[in-house]
């Protein structure tokens, strides 16, 4: 038997996914589960890394542990995060995360000082969040240049991951295109914005596509794992592999790639990158073979999984999706966008701030903020469709949820309520699957993204909801 490896991590968890192709089908075997987390050091909210690359070898140890060795992986994770190395290839600084407040005003001196918000966009594509890489850099310019000065190379953190197994340094298209710092146009990086920016070019090396291959395991992680494996690049910016594992035909449809953030979005063939898309809070990101990820970054489940774990777990989702049905009179709806839910102390007390601010109901129990979360995803869902509709100049009758998320049966009713769509929900492991999609094109075993798609509608069960 012939196994592929989709080692998927998330902001929350990671997984290593083992996947074969049988009688037609791709049958999946989950043989590795870890957590994942921040920490908070020197001031900073940041990830491990040693931590994370440790789970990592974990999982590829379980995997000849059971004798089932594969014969390809690929790793993919968040976008926007990286590691800086030096001359002899060790992480400069922390590595900051996504969700830390250093980039605070960054973006507004940018467009004061630099380039304004709209003509960034014309290049990029890209909606502005506060933690796009470009702005994470340029916080690192100014408050520690000496990082960028000594700086040789630069990973996205899933190609860092392969350089660790591997020797090979490769930086992805799809995760690349997260930064802000690609020209949407070209498909490449800016490197007029870059010098506008006063980064490093030497750090901007050649992108690679999903597909391609990045090497074997060193001598030494073959040794202490067990066995050797080739890398395949999946899209390893997490939101394009799972986009790859939507079973839309002919790349129609509206999707949610539901998870701790919910990527909202069309495929598209070419950018658009005006004026209205961008007060629309649309974004360009990088697609498998240059098909672009028109969508929208919607806070998603973050918000009820901050709450879960505020409640220190003594709920399960299935409990709080039980309050929520049972408040469902409680109207007070809050914009998941806000940066207040970004990374609060307190998602509850974030929750009712807004509701206080805005001078709204504020909820009390616990069902009345958990109906309050789930009905502002679902309206927040149906605000992004119909923008998503405005721009492409016509109507879509569905939408396609795949991810973790997908599981979640009172948003699916809410989705579709709030959107007047039917919601198709599935596959559930979305990402693991189109990270193993890609290592299949590779591998020759399918011939293209519609081939890949068939397999999958074949493969695993969907559930339909209704408006």
């Amino acid at each position: 038997m012939k196994y592929y490896l989709a080692v998927d991590i998330g902001a929350s968890s990671g997984r290593h996914m083992l996947a074969s192709v049988q009688g037609g089908k791709i049958v999946l075997e989950e043989v590795y589960r870890f957590k994942n987390y921040l920490d908070e050091r020197n001031g900073h909210l940041c990830w491990n890394l040693d931590r994370l690359f440790g789970e990592i070898k974990n999982g590829l140890k379980k995997c000849a542990e059971i004798g089932k060795i594969p014969s390809s992986m690929g790793i993919d994770t968040w976008g926007v995060d990286y590691v800086l190395l030096d001359k002899n290839d060790k992480i400069l600084g922390d590595t900051i995360a996504y969700r830390d407040s250093r980039t605070n005003g960054i973006p507004e001196k940018i467009y004061k000082n630099i380039i304004s918000k709209d003509d960034l966009y014309k290049r990029t594509g890209i909606q502005e969040q506060t933690f796009n890489t470009i702005f994470q850099l340029t916080a690192v310019k100014e408050q520690n240049p000496e990082l960028l000065e000594a700086a040789e190379s630069w990973l996205m953190l899933p190609c860092y991951f392969n350089f660790l197994l591997t020797g090979v340094k490769m930086n992805e298209y799809t995760n690349a295109s997260t930064t802000g710092l690609l020209s949407a146009a070209e498909k490449d990086w800016d490197r007029e914005l870059i010098d506008m920016l006063g980064l490093p070019q030497k750090l901007f090396g050649t992108l690679h596509m999903p597909a391609e291959r990045v090497g074997g395991f060193t001598k030494e992680i073959a040794a202490e794992v067990g066995f050797d494996c080739e890398i395949i690049l999946p899209g390893t910016h997490d939101t394009a592999s799972a986009v790859l594992s939507v079973p839309m035909e002919n790349g129609e449809g509206i999707y949610i790639s539901s998870g701790t953030w919910s990527l909202m979005g069309v495929e598209s063939t070419e950018p658009i990158c005006t004026a209205e898309s961008s007060a629309l809070g649309l974004s360009n990101e990088g697609g498998i073979q240059y098909r672009f990820r028109y969508l929208k970054n919607i806070m998603g489940l973050w918000i009820i999984q901050s709450i879960k774990k505020e409640l220190n777990d003594e709920y399960s989702f299935n409990d709080l999706e039980r309050m929520a049905r049972e408040a469902s009179d409680f109207d007070s709806v809050v914009d998941v966008n806000d940066i207040r839910f970004l990374a609060p102390k307190s998602m509850i007390e974030a929750i009712k701030g807004y509701c206080a601010d805005y001078d709204m109901k504020v909820p009390e129990t616990i069902g009345q903020i958990m109906q309050c979360a789930y009905v502002s995803l679902a309206k927040c869902y149906a605000e992004s469709a119909a923008a998503i509709e405005k721009i492409q100049g016509r109507g879509y009758d569905c939408i396609r949820i795949v991810g973790g998320g997908c599981q979640d049966g009172y948003l699916n009713e809410l989705t579709a309520r709030e959107t007047g769509k039917t919601v198709y929900a599935g596959p559930i492991e979305a990402t693991a699957i189109g990270n193993i999609s890609a290592q299949l094109l590779y591998d020759g075993i399918v011939s293209d993204i519609e081939a890949v798609r068939a397999l999958i509608r074949d493969s695993f069960p969907i559930k339909t909801v209704k408006a």
